[in-house]
């Protein structure tokens, strides 16, 4: 499926009026696949990571709920496999699946090497369970801050690698392209404007997308901006109709949209309505052990019999010592509402959380773009389907991250160093004198996003939410900005489009993509969507971008 994605580059450029700095390797994140890729290239190669904003701003450093490994000996790779297999609704491949789960043991105990302190319990790994996961396979550090704990093991290792350079607080305007393959990318910062940045190899571990929703979990940074970037590079976008949402995330007036991990009810947090009716035994006999996408769609249904915006997660009945020393992170977050975890019942609804689609790659990361490599959220690399196992994406993270650095590193390697420059350019275009709000259309996409494609879809919403985007694009797309505000709104829309877009040919509900125009799963419908962008032009009309779809 073809869709118009505006021009080649966002911004005009020049390399005669534009620093320019060399590498072999440049990473675009700093969460945990970007990092482990980094990890991964050969010492003897010069590697850049880029990240848009601080260390701690990834979605990585956020995840709360642990990562998911066949580590006690009780356990079984079949077994995880299984489960990420039922997860999936159908469209994970088998294949990776087996090797993210296969190599997932040997990336945990590289982590222990390298300094990691998961929690223990009688000197021994403590490992927990969550929705989907038949066996207690779940690591975790410091009771929920999992993320900050690989972020942290991470770093260390690389400030030790004196080939690894970390640029922070630098946004990815556009991958650079000449005669079809990747040749790095154009970056800019505070510090030194627009820089073009030359690597014999790219690795995009940018992340995903959660922030194009009004109510989410992911950090500011999570715009997109990697899967934008790389369809108007030419790469290929695969389901991305398969938003998963977390259906626990805390809501309180005034207060950020907190994750309440999924590890609540693995340790038992009963899930009840406004009336303290204890529903999820009504939808699934697995009650609050379901999959994510199960409990998210009971959530949402059970708000509407009881017209009540949210629901409550109970751990009133479980040991008040225990709860507070697995849980501190949360049990702060809530203090400041003054909610005692232990003793009130915490207001939650589903949020926007992780997005399974992205980037097609293959098992080592790499795209249909030559010289480009891709791991992590941005991907769609086949693990997670049409709805992703709990605490299996760090797992993907190290896994493909590792891969992805390996196979770039080596490819790296067999290229001279070459210091001169591609013919490659930005060409302007005529400004526009109309100033843009550009919070007010941002803020407007996040709600709209929300309504059309949240747990539940409609077509008829979704295709006015498409003549909406499609309008907006018309004259977003475009302008030419100089800044990231204006950068980061183009991305946005460019990849709500591609979303809805999917969302409206895929008929039938599968995974974590419900419609209620086709509520049942069908099998003519177990197969991937697949998206590529046409730049240089105009945005096509809905009209024509449902035609081609």
């Amino acid at each position: 499926m073809i869709i118009d994605c505006g021009s080649r580059y966002l911004t005009p450029f020049h390399p005669k009026r534009i620093p320019h700095y060399f590498t072999d390797v440049l990473v675009i994140g700093a969460g945990v696949a970007g990092m482990r890729s980094a990890l991964a290239v050969d010492p003897r190669l010069a590697v850049l990571i880029v990240c848009k904003g601080e260390l701690q701003a990834s979605n990585s450093w956020y995840a709360q709920g642990g990562v998911a490994a066949v580590y006690d000996p009780q356990d079984r790779v079949e077994d995880h496999v299984r489960d990420t297999l039922d997860a999936g609704g159908g469209l994970c491949d088998e294949a990776v699946v087996r090797m993210v789960v296969e190599e997932g043991p040997q990336r945990i105990r590289e982590l222990i090497d390298w300094g990691a302190q998961f929690d223990r319990k009688e000197g021994r790994i403590s490992l927990g369970r969550e929705g989907g996961h038949g066996r207690n396979r779940i690591l975790h550090a410091n009771g929920d801050a999992t993320g900050r704990e690989l972020v942290r093991t991470l770093h260390e290792r690389i400030r030790c690698r004196s080939n690894i350079d970390i640029w922070e607080d630098t946004f990815t305007i556009d991958l650079l392209t000449h005669d079809g393959e990747c040749r790095g990318a154009i970056l800019w910062n505070h510090r030194h404007g627009r820089t073009l940045v030359w690597a014999k190899q790219t690795i995009l571990a940018s992340g995903g997308c959660g922030q194009i929703y009004r109510e989410t979990t992911n950090p500011e940074v999570a715009t997109g901006d990697g899967m934008a970037v790389a369809c108007r590079a030419g790469a290929e976008l695969r389901d991305m109709e398969f938003m998963q949402f977390h259906p626990t995330v805390l809501y309180i007036a005034g207060g950020a949209r907190h994750l309440i991990t999924e590890a609540m009810r693995g340790e038992g947090a009963r899930l009840v309505d406004r009336h303290g009716h204890r529903f999820m035994a009504d939808y699934d006999p697995r009650g609050e052990l379901a999959p994510r996408d199960v409990v998210a769609a009971a959530i949402v249904e059970q708000m509407s019999k009881t017209r009540h915006p949210c629901v409550y997660l109970d751990l009133s009945h479980l040991d008040a010592r225990h709860i507070r020393r697995r849980f501190p992170g949360i049990a702060a977050i809530c203090e400041e509402f003054r909610l005692d975890i232990t003793r009130d019942r915490i207001p939650v609804r589903p949020g926007a959380h992780y997005m399974m689609g992205g980037l097609t790659v293959d098992t080592d990361g790499r795209t249909g773009v030559p010289g480009l490599w891709a791991a992590g959220e941005v991907t769609a690399s086949g693990l997670h389907g049409a709805n992703r196992l709990a605490s299996n994406s760090l797992l993907e993270a190290l896994v493909f991250g590792a891969r992805a650095g390996a196979a770039a590193s080596a490819e790296a390697m067999h290229r001279e160093d070459r210091f001169d420059v591609p013919p490659v350019e930005g060409p302007p275009v005529p400004p526009s004198h109309e100033p843009l709000d550009l919070v007010d259309i941002r803020n407007s996409l996040k709600s709209l996003m929300w309504r059309a494609m949240g747990v539940r879809r409609d077509p008829e919403t979704m295709r006015e939410a498409l003549e909406d985007i499609s309008r907006w694009c018309g004259y977003v797309l475009p302008r030419q900005f100089n800044h990231p505000q204006g950068w980061e709104l183009q991305n946005m829309l460019i990849v709500s489009r591609v979303m809805l877009l999917a969302a409206i040919a895929r008929e039938e509900s599968r995974g974590c993509h419900f419609r209620t125009d086709y509520p049942e799963p069908r099998e003519d419908w177990r197969r991937h969507l697949t998206f590529r962008c046409r730049t240089g032009g105009k945005p096509c009309s809905t009209e024509t971008a449902v035609a081609e779809v």
